[in-house]
């Protein structure tokens, strides 16, 4: 029920560069800003097309079999195996995704602790997961949107329709219609999902 979609995360610490060939500075601010927007615009998009997400993991890694990897366990292994056909026909970022389904269940153990601990020796070549945490407010408003979701079973289900109806709606409040609009107007532009 688990996905690995390969290589889909740009860390811009690790590619953003000069004319010159020196690397850019790039705060922890705008660093932790930039991936929460790609970890949601990811974890929504799953949702939405696939099905329930469990749990969603990037690799911050360096080694080019980890590097920017995205893990995503469903729900439902049958999401997970829709996710892998159609996923594979599409593009992000103006590369084409490769995903597959993966024997990953529990991330515990594939996680390196010493990373976790910030004692991590081998670096970012480390052959166990060095996984990239999201914002406190960001997992709040994605895993605390579940709770609500399974209080009101019938009430998302009638909010999901509806959104749908609209095109590409959000389904929250009235503000996050316009952030969903500025965003699929940011996404076709960027060439995103």
């Amino acid at each position: 029920q688990t996905i690995l979609i390969q290589n889909i995360y740009r860390n811009p610490q690790n590619s953003a560069q000069t004319a010159d060939g020196s690397h850019c500075a790039v705060s922890d601010v705008e660093m932790q800003e930039h991936y929460d927007e790609f970890f949601e615009e990811v974890f929504t998009e799953m949702e939405e097309k696939y099905g329930e997400v469990e749990e969603m993991n990037v690799c911050d890694n360096l080694g080019d079999h980890l590097v920017g990897n995205v893990y995503v366990k469903f729900r439902r292994e049958e999401d997970a195996e829709k996710a892998v056909i159609d996923l594979n026909n599409r593009w992000f970022n103006g590369q084409p995704i490769h995903a597959e389904l993966s024997p990953v269940t529990d991330f515990r153990e594939a996680c390196c602790r010493q990373y976790e601990m910030g004692e991590c020796t081998r670096g970012g070549f480390c052959n166990f997961m060095h996984l990239k945490p999201i914002s406190r407010e960001l997992r709040r408003e994605l895993y605390g949107r579940r709770r609500k979701k399974h209080r009101s079973r019938s009430r998302s289900r009638e909010r999901r329709s509806r959104s749908r109806d609209r095109g590409r709606g959000g389904g929250g409040g009235g503000g996050g219609r316009e952030r969903d609009r500025r965003r699929s107007r940011d996404r076709e532009r960027s060439g995103r999902f």
